[in-house]
């Protein structure tokens, strides 16, 4: 068996943690590949690498000394090699650095890539595993997107079968050599590419909690943790607001159905999340609720016309107006004669005098009416749909708590139920559904 492990930024954060790292995977033999992010916050006021290295980058552009962040920068990764006891040069690599970098001849994405290099560099070191560079694995193509049939070869070929490796995560090159880094949370993309190409039978993605949680620690008091979602669930309680990992950045692994376990550095013995295609051994089949997620501030444009129902192109119309606008619509319920458009008030906002007077003037709708300050609340669930009464329940309990239901929407594979409610009903709202669904 191959495992996959990727440990984020606060797993990387300081010489304890790397320690924790270790222990985690030298407690499984299964653990041969390693991906790690830059180091992050050791405490609350602390600041990220990657953060320090894109502010070291606009000091320069702007022509501020940089030596200071600099400085930030390299006795965070000497801190952490010296309390580790570990024999590793790296101050001649950091002068080479601050060379390139007063010289301007380093890119951002190279600088900043930095981070994650010598996390990784440092990770090899303790662990006694190999090092591998993104840079010679990783192929971007011209049009930004990650080269597989590139990538996946080269990176087989860098380590073997049975092997031990350590790689940095966050970056790969262009075909001319630059390096070049994936968008934030980029190292957990680099993780699913690695255990993609090697085939391995788990990505483990290790963080600071035990997996993903029912709903907002910060709304709901000690929310259950979900011990398995799938890949379909997992992309609905992300869309819908939820601070979990983005279905996209494990899109490689969801191609050759590896399971991916979420774990938490800080308990390694809780065994986490795993998110698969589909149920194996469901380990609770009376959940109906899988996760309740929202997020507030949305706009809902409401348009009435009568025998709209009969008339060809009426919605075409409208989104064609919120397309010249560059407006997308996130949910769009609708009755016999009308239609509402869901859409975030700040995508909305500096466009929507505009986008209301041509829907009038190319629709001319009976009325036409906007309503501001709206929250979205999303119950996600794959037994939804074979429970009756799920809705009722929802609508009941919101009810009785005297919160007004403003959009009701539901999707036809029916994987959620979404409705909006005021802003300031959002927290209750969730928590209202939360302690409807869980015992």
């Amino acid at each position: 068996m191959l495992k996959v492990t990727k440990f984020g930024g606060s797993s990387m954060a300081d010489a304890g943690q790397y320690r924790k790292v270790r222990d985690i995977v030298l407690a499984d033999p299964d653990r041969r590949v390693v991906i790690v992010s830059a180091a992050g916050k050791r405490f609350s006021a602390d600041h990220k690498l990657t953060d320090l290295l894109y502010l070291c980058h606009a000091h320069v552009q702007y022509g501020v000394d940089s030596t200071p962040v600099f400085e930030m920068i390299t006795s965070r990764y000497l801190e952490i090699r010296d309390e580790l006891g570990l024999d590793l040069d790296l101050e001649s690599e950091f002068a080479q650095l601050k060379e390139k970098l007063d010289a301007k001849s380093v890119s951002q994405d190279e600088l900043v890539s930095r981070g994650e290099y010598f996390s990784a560099k440092l990770m090899a070191a303790f662990l006694g595993f190999k090092f591998v560079d993104s840079a010679d694995w990783v192929k971007f193509a011209m049009d930004g997107t990650v080269d597989k049939e590139a990538s996946y070869p080269a990176l087989q070929e860098l380590v073997g079968e049975g092997e031990y490796a350590v790689i940095p995560g966050f970056y790969g090159v262009m075909p001319n050599g630059a390096v070049r880094t994936f968008s934030r949370g980029g190292s957990d993309i680099s993780g699913a590419l690695a255990a993609a190409a090697l085939n391995a039978d788990v990505y483990e993605n290790w963080t600071d909690v035990s997996g993903i949680l029912m709903a907002d620690p910060r709304i709901v008091e000690n929310p259950q943790p979900i011990p398995e979602i799938t890949y379909d669930e997992l992309r609905e309680l992300s869309y819908a607001g939820a601070q979990v990992l983005h279905e996209l950045t494990i899109f490689p692994v969801r191609e050759k159905n590896i399971p991916v376990n979420i774990r938490n550095t800080n308990d390694p013995d809780h065994p986490g999340t795993i998110i698969q295609e589909d149920y194996k051994n469901e380990s609770d089949p009376d959940r109906v609720v899988t996760g309740i997620t929202g997020k507030k501030d949305f706009s809902i444009i409401t348009m009435f016309k009568r025998g709209m129902t009969s008339q060809v192109g009426v919605l075409r119309k409208v989104l064609s107006i919120l397309e010249r606008h560059g407006i997308s619509v996130d949910f769009v319920p609708n009755g016999i004669d009308n239609v509402s458009l869901v859409i975030p008030t700040a995508t909305l906002a500096p466009h929507l005098y505009n986008v209301m007077a041509e829907i009038q003037r190319e629709v001319k709708p009976d009325n036409l009416t906007v309503l501001d300050e709206i929250a979205v609340v999303a119950a996600v669930g794959h037994r939804m749909a074979f429970r009756p009464g799920v809705s009722g329940k929802i609508f009941a309990a919101l009810g009785e708590k005297g919160i007004n239901i403003r959009m009701i929407n539901q999707g036809p594979d029916e994987l959620n139920i979404i409705f909006g409610v005021d802003n300031k009903d959002f927290a209750e709202a969730i928590r209202v559904l939360y302690n409807s669904f869980v015992k």
